[in-house]
């Protein structure tokens, strides 16, 4: 890139700019210093969290491999959100918005601070898209690093992590477990630093950054706190001199391709639901035409080829061992699922990326090739019908042929659905509905992983969930999430009732309620939209400009600002 058009320039050049100059030496930057790039390192490191906990660490490798590349780091914080904390209870509702919180901070001091490019340091699973959002939103060169998974725990001989605790709730419920065994559970689950080990959310998202091309390749699966993770941050602090100097930005690496790329991986991962909303958040930011049809699409064609928790037995652990996402790729590319001329922030084409990584061939029990698979589709689905016209998401964690029939159990919220899984107060072959947690109704659109959890754990085997929330990467089961339009906004869920009959049909895409239009209209005609709970803060003002979940759930300005 050339020098003069770095925007750090604005602050470093000509007479004018000297007492700008003056508030950089006090931060020990010399002559020679305001010479070189200026690279802002965004950190989300935080203390309320595994997944942060060790970021700064991370953070510190990053700009040693800034500075050895010679170009000047300017680190910064931004918030987090614990997913695993805020679960379950009223704080879950912050969860979504942080995704744009952080993109808004990141965006925000690298447009006001004149930053010439940026690493996003991530742990939690809405740092990620966060920070991929801050990287589209400026188009400044960004590489995701991403902190790595924490170790896993031993339970009764078992390896266990995150999601066992929370389905041991649900055991407890159901009398499968003694509470003392379920104090011994989440004392030994989460053993150190970093994000959680299956693939939920937050490898999700590290894996689709490296198919994306915007994190160098093998970088999600070192764990947290190993040398090997330190290795990846230091190159990540390189690679994004070196993307400053060539001008490679996020607008020459993301494509529709790239998108597509990323959809293939995550239904071949049997990737988190969550994936499908940050992926169209973040093709809105790159101005990128991208529908849900193209999930269910692609899902359709890609088989899914990775055993991994929550749905299969392995962690990302264990996909590291086998040659980690460069590994996936390798199969993916040779099959034609996902194509290889795709650019990365390295320079390099996808396939060349891949090539020099020269993962071995994994152990199949872990990762499949293509043509002994899992499953011959993958694990996204998305469902239409009259009770979901915009479309709603379930992760396939069974098989394909799934069909479910049964009355409605209407709950208007998280919790009067957990109450009646606590009190063991549902009855097989129901169709929970848990409706008012949408994007903006929730608001927040809160995740179900203590509800779903629960539901499996306490052994309810014989009922199917849908919510127009969203679901924890944890979650697994017949949980049909993202249900649009919501309920808030006067969605056909909105107007359904205890006994109305909900059939579910993976194979023909459909989620319907046996009621004619003119009834669903007459219905929503007597309905009433509920106060919203929070009428100042930013509870009250993100939901204001959320879209729908069918749209990413990404934010637009209200309506009329520019008149």
């Amino acid at each position: 890139m050339d020098d003069e058009r770095l925007p750090s320039r604005d602050l470093t050049e000509g007479v004018k700019r000297a007492p700008n100059r003056a508030m950089l030496h006090a931060m020990d930057l010399d002559d020679e210093d305001l010479q070189r790039p200026m690279v802002g390192v965004a950190n989300t490191a935080a203390e309320i969290t595994p997944c942060n906990a060790h970021l700064d660490e991370v953070a510190a490798a990053a700009k040693a491999g800034i500075e050895a590349a010679d170009a000047v780091h300017i680190e910064f914080g931004t918030i987090t959100i614990s997913d695993g904390v805020s679960m379950g209870h009223e704080g879950m509702k912050a969860s979504l918005i942080s995704r744009e919180v952080i993109a808004d901070s990141v965006e925000l001091v690298a447009f006001g601070e004149r930053l010439d490019a940026i690493v996003g340091v991530a742990g939690c699973d809405k740092n990620l898209p966060g920070m991929l959002m801050a990287g589209v939103r400026t188009d400044l060169p960004t590489v995701l690093l991403y902190g790595g998974s924490r170790p896993t725990g031993t339970f009764q001989g078992e390896e266990v992590s995150g999601v066992e605790v929370v389905e041991g709730v649900g055991a407890v419920l159901g009398g499968e477990m003694t509470e003392a065994e379920l104090t011994e559970l989440e004392q030994s689950a989460c053993p150190g630093a970093g994000s959680c080990a299956e693939m939920a959310t937050a490898n999700t998202m590290a894996t689709v950054a490296e198919t994306i091309g915007m994190a160098p390749i093998g970088s999600a699966s070192p764990a947290a706190e190993t040398d090997e993770r330190q290795a990846v941050a230091r190159e990540c602090g390189e690679r994004a001199v070196a993307a400053l100097r060539s001008g490679l930005r996020p607008s020459d690496i993301l494509s529709r391709q790239s998108f597509e790329n990323a959809i293939a991986v995550q239904a071949a991962i049997g990737g988190s639901t969550n994936a499908v909303l940050h992926l169209l958040a973040l093709a809105e930011e790159a101005g990128i035409e991208l529908t849900l049809e193209a999930f269910d699409e692609i899902s359709a064609r890609t088989p899914h080829i990775c055993n991994l928790k929550p749905g299969g037995e392995y962690t990302m652990h264990d996909l590291h061992r086998n040659g980690g996402v460069p590994a996936i790729l390798r199969y993916l590319i040779d099959g034609g699922y996902v194509d290889g001329d795709a650019p990365t922030i390295t320079g390099e084409t996808l396939a060349e990326a891949v090539d020099r990584a020269d993962p071995p061939t994994p152990d199949p029990a872990v990762v499949r090739p293509p043509d002994e698979p899992i499953d011959d589709e993958g694990a996204i689905v998305v469902l239409r019908g009259n009770l979901a016209p915009e479309g709603a998401v379930l992760k396939v964690t069974g098989d394909h042929d799934y069909r479910f029939e049964g009355p409605a159990r209407v709950f208007d919220g998280e919790n009067e659905a957990f109450e009646a899984v606590e009190n063991r107060k549902l009855d097989g072959g129901e169709v929970l509905v848990i409706r008012n947690e949408g994007p903006r109704g929730g608001p927040g659109m809160q995740e179900m992983l203590s509800v779903t959890a629960a539901i499996v754990g306490a052994g309810y085997d014989d009922v199917a969930l849908l919510t127009d929330g969203r679901f924890s990467g944890a979650t697994r089961g017949p949980m049909i999430g993202h249900v649009a339009p919501e309920a808030f906004a006067g969605g056909p869920i909105a107007a359904l009732e205890d006994g109305d009959r909900i059939t579910i049909g993976v194979p023909e895409r459909t989620l319907a309620v046996d009621l004619t239009d003119d009834e669903i209209e007459s219905r929503l005609d007597e309905w009433e939209r509920p106060t919203p709970e929070y009428g100042r803060g930013v509870l009250a003002k993100y939901p204001s400009m959320f879209a729908s979940a069918a749209e990413g759930a990404v934010t637009r300005p209200c309506p009329g600002w520019r008149e």
